[in-house]
This record gives structure tokens, sequence and C-alpha cells, in this order.
């Protein structure tokens, strides 16, 4: 995988952007990576497509941004010579697709059926649009490609909302979903950002579920420890583990056998993904303790903590 596929992965949601307005792409690009998502793929759908991409990149130059709805090669040469760093189209087109290959560029063809597929992968692709995904099988279908197509990924776009996005990114084998339900036309033509960054921030949050998941609390040796779990396990009748390091008492209070990260402990943050919780942080200038990034079998970070702490506590990330 590319490190602009990766880039893509860790984002986890492109906005798929529809600008009739040239004067409304750089406001829409800023509101996005105020919002914290710095990625948008704008649509080939209307005449301001190629006018609006070289604005936002000119302007934003670091943002993540890619041409979508693209039907020729023609179209492609436009798109990249105006900034796009990627281009996507809506169904499979071995032209388009061989053009961008020879070139260097970054294409994410559209899909929908296992020959699309198939093709993709003996063109040597790793990734493609899975599109229209809720029209054409959904969650279901692409569990179901998974088996034979082991090694291909997927960005599903169309139908993706708020409510079934997680549903999506919860597969193996989907890297990031594409949807315009937080950056609708109508919001984008009325220059409501407000509205636009409110429901991006919202689809970050609903990707990412942070949730409490345990505290931590240092102790100077075992006895001291010792001593703490069982008097919260017999104030609230929580369950008394002894572990290698630490006692656990219930699900949510983790006792350490000796002072470990955090001048009194940690808090323990459980999210959907590091890796994409990691990026969404970075955005907004959280830094984190390289040292303590713990990986699974496939690669992706399962732990890490914030170099900061808070309130005497090292804030712990982890799936």
């Amino acid at each position: 995988m590319n490190e602009l596929i990766r880039n893509i992965s860790n984002y986890g949601i492109v906005p798929v952007i529809k600008i009739d307005n040239i004067d409304k792409a750089v406001p829409l690009a800023e509101t996005l990576i105020s919002a914290g998502l710095p990625v948008a793929e704008v649509t080939f759908r209307t005449v301001q497509a190629e006018a609006s991409i070289r604005s936002i990149v000119e302007t934003y130059p670091d943002m993540l941004v890619g041409a979508g709805t693209v039907l020729s090669v023609e179209q492609v040469d436009k798109a990249v010579d105006a900034g796009a760093k990627f281009i996507v189209t809506p169904g499979f087109n071995p032209k388009i697709i061989r053009y961008c290959i020879n070139k260097g560029i970054t294409i994410i063809p559209g899909t929908s059926t296992a020959s699309d597929m198939a093709a993709a992968l003996e063109m040597g692709l790793e990734v493609v649009k899975f599109f229209p995904a809720e029209q054409s099988g959904g969650v279901e279908y692409l569990k179901a490609v998974g088996g034979p197509y082991t090694t291909l990924k997927f960005i599903p776009t169309g139908g993706i909302n708020a409510k079934n996005l997680n549903s999506y990114l919860s597969l193996k084998n989907v890297v990031a979903c594409g949807g315009s339900w937080m950056v609708k036309s109508d919001l984008i033509d009325a220059g409501d950002f407000d509205t636009v960054k409110d429901l991006t921030r919202q689809a970050i949050q609903i990707m990412l579920g942070f949730s409490l998941d345990h505290i931590g609390i240092n102790c100077i040796d075992l006895d001291e420890a010792d001593g703490i779990a069982k008097k919260v396990s017999k104030i609230f009748d929580f369950e008394y583990k002894m572990g290698n390091s630490s006692i656990f008492v219930g699900k949510a209070v983790e006792v350490m056998k000796f002072p470990f990260l955090g001048k009194k402990g940690h808090i323990a943050i459980k999210t959907n993904s590091v890796d994409r919780a990691i990026a969404y942080l970075s955005e907004i200038g959280i830094s984190f303790d390289e040292n303590t990034r713990k990986l699974d079998s496939n690669g992706k970070t399962k732990a890490i903590y914030l170099l900061e702490e808070i309130g005497g506590f090292a804030i712990h990330l982890l799936n």
C-alpha cells in the first residue's frame, strides 16, 4: 500500500464534494481542515472542478485532494495539472487505469462486480472503489468477496452515512469510506460551513468511537497495590484479578504494582482504530510517544501513549 493510500486509510473518511461555485472551494477546504479532516475528492461533475482543485491546492498544498468522477484521460490530465494527488473513477475503465499506471498516478477505479475486482488484481491494483456500495450489496457483499480476493482493499462509496459508516470500516478489506453526507451540495451552495464543520466532526467522532476503557493507579510496590485493589474490590464487589505487572479490579480499574507512566497513573481510552485516532489527533496538535507504540500482527497500531500528561495522568489509546 503506497503512502498516499495509507494516509487515506488513516483519515478513514473521504468527503466527496461537488462544487458549483469556485468561491466556495477554499472556504470549504478550510472548514474540513479545521474539523480535522484534510482530505477531499472533488468530483468532475461540474465545470468548476478543475479550477476548484487548483484553488484548494494552491491555498492548502498539504491537503490531500483528489479528483473524482473522472471519465477520460483528458480529465486525468486536467486534474493532475490542477494539483490532484489521486484519481477516482465511477466505473472500471481500463484505458484510464492503464494511463494512470503508466504515468505513476494513483488511481482508485470504481468496481461493483467480481469481474471488475479480478481485472483490478490482474492490473496490479491494491485498492479500488466499491460503487455504488449500498446498491451493490453493501457490507455483506464485501464480506463475501473478501474470501476469494484476500489482497484487494476497498473504498466503499455510495449510500454511506453516519449510521452505516462503522459497519464498513470494521471490515478488514475496507481502508476508508467515501461520502457526501457531511458536505451536501445545498450546504456548500448556501455557504453553511458551520453545519459542514459540525457534521464532519460528528462523522470523525462516530468513526473513532472514543470511550473510557480503564484507569490505572500507580503504586510504589505490590503491597500498596494489593491493599488498594482489595479495598476497591470489597467496596464495590468487583472481581480481583492478579496480573504480571498490575491488579485489575473489575474492568475499569487497574492498580499498578510499581510506578508506571504518568505521575499518578494512566487513563486508557478505547477507540475503533488507533491509527485513525493518531491521524485525527495529530491534526489538532497532539503528539505521541513513539517508544510506547505497539503493533498487531498486521502492522497496525494497537496501543500508544500521548506524549503529554493530563492532570498527572498519562493517556493511553488502545483498540
